[in-house]
């Protein structure tokens, strides 16, 4: 039986024209961008190309602003780290959320055995940041705000907007994770006014180990790597240039394919949201109803273990997730979840469902009646289940 992805966060197939560039940049473009001679110009003018397509996608006012990088992770720890180190002087706070991905907070917690304090705001129900807690957070001291713009697990998009007014008025950097964003939903960074912002290639069908950081001109950061003078002298040591051109034809297709890639997955995830009542009872739909990634459910199951549900589904190949691929395999419940006021044992029953294009109708359908099987099972040997009364 063939497998259904339903976990597009985590990993998402290699578009076919993004495969091709690749293969093609394999067999021409073998070059070094830094290199003086034909050989590297060609490398450099493949390099400058992609630049302008990941340009594109978010909207910078121009290309030389984004910095490549080898993900989202690096992205994070360089806007964040970066920042820090340049302004030391002015100060040692930064303010963030309780939500955050792991990347942004155990950076943060490297900075705070280094002697940086760090402020972190609450969300409400749905996982919003409020953006007066942001304005009450910032202080003299304060150097850095870092607020992710979607979340991983629940979905939710913040108010970027409001809170980049907000640090702007107050001389704030402000940068924004948007690695589960760019490529799904429009991106533009001058409307967000963010000074930073990261994200990865893998989010909208690129290859993985390659990303981009988003750096506004003017905004103070330091290297995080040091050595040559590679990505405007940002970024140290020679580019992957076969990934990067796969990033710059993903880019150029998210472009293209965007409006009609929501459309579609909004209408799966009606579909799931409608249907779902009809197979299961008793869960909670987790993340905000309108302010939302088109292609993301997360379900809090009550009785149950999400890992358990996992396991079952992939027995029938059927492929969701719990949380975070990089937080997956932890014990503790989601900090996410528990932020938003679930409790251990509803945040421990949660999966999360992200949608692809290579998705369809029957897809949602036979997850759902796998699921129904799966949770069924699942509940007669929970302790915590009692059978209704009949």
């Amino acid at each position: 039986m063939a497998m259904i992805n339903l976990d597009h966060l985590s990993a998402n197939p290699l578009l076919p024209a993004v495969q091709a560039a690749m293969i093609e940049a394999i067999q021409k473009n073998y070059g070094n961008p830094s290199s003086q001679h034909k050989i590297g110009d060609q490398a450099a003018v493949a390099l400058d190309k992609a630049r302008e397509s990941v340009a594109g996608l978010i909207h910078c006012a121009t290309p030389k602003e984004v910095v490549f990088t080898s993900g989202g992770t690096e992205s994070i720890n360089h806007a964040i780290k970066g920042v820090a180190f340049a302004k030391a002087d002015k100060g040692k706070h930064i303010v963030t959320s309780n939500i955050e991905h792991n990347a942004v907070l155990r950076t943060l917690r490297r900075l705070k055995m280094m002697g940086y304090q760090v402020t972190s705001l609450p969300v409400d129900e749905h996982g919003r940041v409020d953006p007066g807690d942001v304005a009450k957070a910032i202080t003299d001291e304060t150097i850095l705000v870092t607020i992710m713009h979607s979340n991983n697990e629940i979905g939710t998009i913040q108010p970027i907007e409001e809170i980049a007014r907000i640090t702007r008025d107050k001389k704030v950097i402000f940068h924004s994770d948007a690695t589960d964003s760019v490529g799904v939903v429009p991106m533009d960074v001058q409307k967000l006014g963010v000074d930073l912002l990261s994200f990865a290639s893998n989010t909208f069908y690129g290859p993985t180990g390659v990303g981009g950081l988003y750096v506004r001109r003017g905004t103070m950061i330091w290297p995080l790597l040091d050595g040559g003078v590679q990505e405007n002298n940002k970024r140290a040591g020679t580019e992957n240039l076969i990934g990067i051109i796969g990033m710059g034809a993903a880019a150029e297709l998210a472009i293209k394919d965007m409006p009609s890639r929501i459309t579609y997955a909004k209408h799966l995830k009606e579909k799931l949201l409608r249907e779902l009542p009809n197979h299961i009872e008793e869960y909670i739909v987790n993340g905000h109803p309108e302010w939302s990634l088109p292609h993301l459910v997360s379900i809090s199951i009550k009785y149950i273990e999400g890992e358990s549900v996992v396991l079952l589904l992939d027995e029938e190949s059927i492929a969701v997730s719990t949380r975070s691929a990089c937080a997956a395999g932890a014990l503790q419940a989601s900090h996410v979840l528990l932020s938003i006021g679930r409790d251990f044992a509803d945040a421990q029953g949660t999966m999360v469902i992200t949608f692809g294009e290579d998705n369809t109708e029957e897809d949602v359908e036979r997850f759902l009646t796998v699921l129904q099987v799966a949770v069924k099972t699942l509940r007669e040997i929970s302790p915590l289940y009692q059978k209704p009364a009949n």
